[in-house]
């Protein structure tokens, strides 16, 4: 609770909400764990040292510690597939020799800013559709998402709402695209973030956890653990200085990382959630897409969502408008209580009706001939008879 205990403001629960589940996905879900996982990464108190170098020679140990926490440390590819305990002390550990492969790990060191960089890349969104929203749907539910309001309270509240949405009827459709925008924004960045933990793991995360899943399946002599050639938790150094005589001395050092068993755990489960999040919102992204094209869908996603409403009123209401407008009606429905939503959409239905009802009587006092009559000039027209 004391490391996390600073990530409570952002479980913060909206009264008004004004995006989805697959919104909240990215920038609370995603946003709380990699948070989490870089204060995680870096407390000490924990885990320890975030490196710690053995070697016998007379160099202070926090000097080798040092140096191979900033130059980073390296492992022998040969030296996976070898026997530990009898050939090799640790996987990927093994005697040097000059010009043989060495795969560096220089990423340790930057894993708590890059999932911090990440947490940042995943609430962008959330902050632009914040910003453009600017409160509107907060400001149009008033207090109609309490089921207990006065009658008097309930039909002026009601009154306000059906005239802002008769007067800017047809004026919503940037208030869906700005919002498909930050669904479009969603889907890209979780696809950049794949390709860029990929590249900063050195390749090794587009497979991961395929390799993983392989590796649970294997016969247990088999096995060659893809975590550890990923995150070692053993590696080797290697410090140059000048001995007594001058000469340029080399001495190896083993070093312990114990940071990497939690950051194996943190990227295996990132790549399992990155691939769910993108195919979510990619499939979200289709779904919009449906929405905007067809109205019937429209039609049956907004009376799927207000149970109590009549459809027949639902159709009349939408049959005026725009996919703006449906937009924001949905996302009333989502906030107000459904009794209050009912009463709404009746008395829109109602006005729409009754609008047709004027403007057909008026239509049926226009001679049918009229347009044989001669045009009657207006005040000021220099028009001729």
């Amino acid at each position: 609770m004391d490391v996390f205990g600073s990530l409570r403001s952002v479980l913060k629960i909206d009264e008004v909400c004004v995006d989805n589940n697959v919104f909240r996905l990215h920038y609370k879900v995603t946003v709380i764990f990699l948070l989490a996982c870089s204060v995680l990464v870096t407390s000490r108190q924990y885990f320890g040292d975030p490196i710690d170098c053995i070697q016998r020679d007379d160099i202070p140990p926090n000097i080798i510690d040092t140096y191979c926490w900033i130059h980073a440390t390296f492992t022998l590819p040969k030296a996976f597939n070898k026997t530990v305990g009898i050939e090799v002390p640790h996987p990927g550990v093994d005697k040097f020799s000059p010009g043989e492969e060495r795969t560096y790990h220089k990423y340790y060191q930057w894993v708590c800013f890059v999932l911090f960089f990440q947490a940042v890349m995943f609430y962008i969104p959330r902050y632009l559709w914040k910003m453009w929203e600017g409160k509107k749907l907060s400001n149009l539910v008033l207090n109609l998402n309490n089921p207990i309001l006065s009658d008097d309270n309930r039909d002026k509240e009601l009154d306000l709402l059906i005239e802002y949405i008769r007067r800017n009827l047809g004026n919503h459709n940037t208030y869906l695209y700005y919002f498909t925008l930050c669904e479009a924004l969603n889907f890209l960045n979780v696809c950049f973030q794949m390709y860029l933990v990929d590249a900063f793991l050195g390749g090794a995360f587009s497979t991961y956890g395929l390799d993983v899943i392989r590796y649970s399946e294997m016969d247990q002599d088999d096995r060659n653990d893809p975590m550890i050639r990923v995150f070692p938790r053993m590696t080797k150094c290697t410090f140059h200085r000048y001995g007594s005589s001058g000469d340029v001395q080399r001495h190896d050092a083993l070093c312990i990382l114990p940071l990497n068993i939690i950051n194996e755990k943190i990227y295996i489960f990132l790549w399992f959630w990155f691939v769910f999040l993108a195919i979510i919102s990619g499939s979200l992204m289709i779904y919009r897409i449906c929405i905007l094209m067809v109205d019937q869908l429209r039609l049956g996603v907004l009376a799927g969502r207000a149970k109590l409403t009549d459809k027949d009123f639902i159709d009349t209401v939408l049959q005026n408008g725009d996919v703006g407008d449906w937009f924001l009606l949905y996302m009333l429905c989502k906030n107000m209580d459904p009794l209050h939503y009912r009463e709404l959409m009746t008395k829109l239905a109602d006005s729409e009706e009754k609008n047709l009802d004027d403007l057909d009587e008026g239509r049926r006092l226009i001679p049918e001939d009229a347009e044989n009559y001669p045009m009657v000039p207006t005040l000021g027209s220099n028009e001729k008879k």
